[in-house]
């Protein structure tokens, strides 16, 4: 069989993974899509509870709207917001069910390879097509070749650790019964009586912690939560733009997700810690955490730890290949410098496409929120034009490959997401980099006697917003 005729193999069924799909059943080309879960979009709906910060409208692909369209599905209301629920049920699902047999799910990739090739050898190594190894829900294995893989896998199940220096701290494993890597679902009965009337640590500076802190706010403010209260850790510290754009976003739901968090602060409801990175998890004589940074303070007892420090690729099936990524985000080589959150945010990432996200190994894609390896400002139209490019460039289409058919919201916050401490003084030309802060407790809004307050963004710099 010629190589051409095999299918391109997709890893994961969620919503880079099927438009992914989608676009190659437009062009002729025969998708075999390969997901771990029971469901397509398994990941997305282990967040289900979550509501996107990102319309309808902006998280449907328009190659996946046009195969859906003679099924009978009807696109909701472009201009509303789904939660991950809906977007599984409503979209991920339908789409998966109109791609039919071309999507296999209890299907894990544990390896990809060039046929007879490993990473080594050079020679007709071209020529070869790749080989899939596949685990089945039931014990079987599978091998299967194909003429290009799409890695669309995601990243959720691989968040980062608590631990400041990105390695878990010493006893976060141990205290796994008492921390979670992510937004806890408060409708949920169970979920709630965990955090009512606790002190729980939220350790991020993301839209996820933004989330977490709302709804603890949320549940404080309820009958049942009387005592809730949150203790909000940031390795950095506090600037105009910690909150995101706000009002200034041109996604509304993501700069109101900032306010939210900004609020819970304001009212009591969490306190700010920063410049804190923890080094360890210890328990006091009634069993609780306390958390301790690599200066050796330690804050008060918390019943509960909520880590939202972002996720990292899983890299492990892929060690066969050849891969060109970046040595700090773990991205595509050419991609990372577009989206390198110590310069980016959400809306200040470029278009890019097939010849940013290409490797060594030609063929092999890593697409969606994978291909951002550690930077966390992905956004779902921009993995639909990635795919759109990779599948016209694997139908020989370069003219379709490089033309730009998407422009990001702003979102409000200049420069990139300033992943270290905010500066003590910022250098007028921007040179220089930052000295820690020392680790305090803040209360935003509160008196004027209040010994730290919110400073303006700076419009530059290298870690100033």
């Amino acid at each position: 069989m010629s190589t051409q005729q095999l299918p391109v193999v997709v890893i994961g069924a969620g919503p880079a993974g099927l438009a992914a799909a989608a676009h190659l059943v437009a062009r002729g080309i025969e998708p075999l899509v390969l997901e771990a879960g029971d469901r397509a979009g398994a990941a997305v709906r282990e967040w289900s509870h979550v509501r996107l910060f990102s319309t309808w409208g902006e998280v449907v692909d328009p190659a996946a709207e046009k195969l859906l369209a003679p099924t009978g599905w009807t696109r909701p209301d472009p201009a509303t917001y789904p939660s991950g629920g809906d977007w599984a049920e409503r979209y991920l699902q339908p789409l998966a069910d109109a791609l039919g047999e071309r999507v296999r799910t209890g299907a894990t990739v544990t390896g990809v390879s060039r046929a007879g090739r490993d990473r080594i050898v050079d020679a007709d190594r071209g020529a070869q097509p790749f080989v899939v190894h596949v685990a089945r829900a039931d014990g079987r294995e599978e091998r299967i070749l194909a003429r290009a893989v799409l890695d669309a896998s995601g990243t959720w199940t691989t968040p980062s650790p608590a631990g400041g220096s990105g390695l878990p701290a010493l006893g976060e494993k141990a205290a796994a019964d008492q921390i979670t890597y992510r937004v806890p679902d408060l409708k949920d009965p169970a979920v709630r009586a965990r955090y009512a009337g606790r002190r729980t640590a939220v350790i991020g500076s993301g839209a996820s912690a933004f989330t977490a802190l709302a709804y603890l706010a949320d549940l404080a403010e309820s009958e049942d939560g009387t005592g809730t209260h949150a203790v909000w850790i940031l390795r950095r510290g506090i600037s105009g733009s910690t909150f995101g754009g706000g009002t200034a976003d041109q996604l509304p739901a993501r700069g109101a997700l900032g306010l939210a968090a900004k609020a819970a602060v304001d009212d009591g409801h969490a306190d700010a810690v920063t410049g804190f990175r923890t080094e360890a998890f210890e328990r006091d004589g009634d069993g609780r955490l306390v958390l301790v940074d690599e200066d050796g303070r330690r804050l008060e007892p918390v019943d509960e730890v909520i880590v939202l420090t972002g996720f990292r690729p899983d890299l492990s099936f892929l060690s066969e290949v050849r891969l060109n990524l970046d040595e700090r985000l773990q991205a595509p080589a050419e991609l990372a410098p577009l989206i390198d959150p110590n310069q980016h945010s959400c809306g200040t990432v470029y278009p890019h496409g097939h010849r940013e996200l290409s490797h060594p190994e030609q063929g092999v894609y890593l697409v969606g929120m994978k291909s951002y390896g550690r930077a966390p400002t992905f956004l779902a139209m921009t993995g639909y034009e990635q795919v759109r490019s990779v599948a016209a460039a694997i139908a020989g289409d370069l003219d379709a490959a490089d033309r730009v058919e998407l422009t990001l919201p702003e979102t409000g916050v200049c420069g990139g997401a300033g992943l270290f401490d905010a500066p003590d003084t910022q250098q007028a030309d921007g040179g220089g980099c930052c000295a820690a802060p020392e680790p305090q407790l803040v209360r935003l809004g509160a008196p004027a006697a209040a010994t730290v307050t919110v400073e303006e963004a700076p419009a530059g710099g290298c870690c100033g917003s």
